[in-house]
């Protein structure tokens, strides 16, 4: 029997919850356990279902989608965030990724983009599309100290070939460009971010483009 991704619904319009409720039932492999109207009941109820994701808004009354993920991803649960907006990526977007979420996407995203979505953060990866990471970065980059203070440790145990791969996902490259811009297989270049990941304690590959500006390894 295959195991069903349990997934959370976090929105302050009911009508939207019963939306994505009936899209995502009606798939075998995904099942909802719970759902909120603001922030501090997605808190409540992600610590106490076991929950692999959750669908955030963004705003909501009282706690918004930012502080529910930020507390969420502190609880340091086996839950993933992905937030929700109808906007493009703004600066609540932003300030989700930055607290911890896995990516997003827009209310109206496909059907199955969406379910696709749900299952590709499940695995432990993030949904930020190529053009959404160039323009994550026109947010993170100008916030960053040009001089960082110290050398993050983490750094010197990469090796030169993880290196260049992290300069490359910095630059919002995809697995296929890295591949040819590097000369190597795809499915060695997955091999590498599985490492940089582990080595750099990163959950995602957000994480990873965040680290390489923060750390000063890529400049703008």
């Amino acid at each position: 029997m295959t195991t069903r991704t349990k997934v959370f619904l976090a929105d302050d319009q009911e009508l939207v919850r019963s939306g994505f409720r009936m899209l995502i039932e009606a798939e075998d492999d995904l099942e909802v356990v719970g759902e909120a109207a603001d922030g501090a009941q997605a808190v409540a109820g992600v610590l106490s279902h076991p929950t692999d994701v959750v669908l955030m808004d963004i705003r909501m009354p009282g706690m918004d989608g930012v502080e529910a993920t930020r507390r969420i991803v502190n609880a340091n649960v086996p839950t993933r965030v992905l937030v929700l907006t109808t906007f493009d990526l703004d600066e609540y977007v932003f300030s989700a990724l930055k607290a911890g979420a896995s990516g997003f996407m827009l209310k109206d995203a496909r059907p199955q983009e969406l379910l696709n979505a749900i299952r590709t953060v499940a695995h432990g990866e993030a949904v930020i599309a190529p053009s959404a990471t160039r323009r994550l970065l026109d947010h993170v980059v100008p916030t960053l100290p040009t001089n960082p203070a110290q050398v993050d440790h983490r750094l010197e145990t990469l090796t030169e070939r993880e290196r260049e791969v992290l300069i490359e996902i910095a630059k919002g490259a995809t697995n296929a460009e890295i591949a040819q811009r590097l000369y190597m297989a795809e499915g060695t270049v997955k091999t590498h971010i599985g490492r940089l990941l582990s080595k750099l304690e990163c959950r995602d590959r957000v994480g990873l483009v965040l680290f390489a500006h923060e750390t000063g390894l890529v400049k703008r």
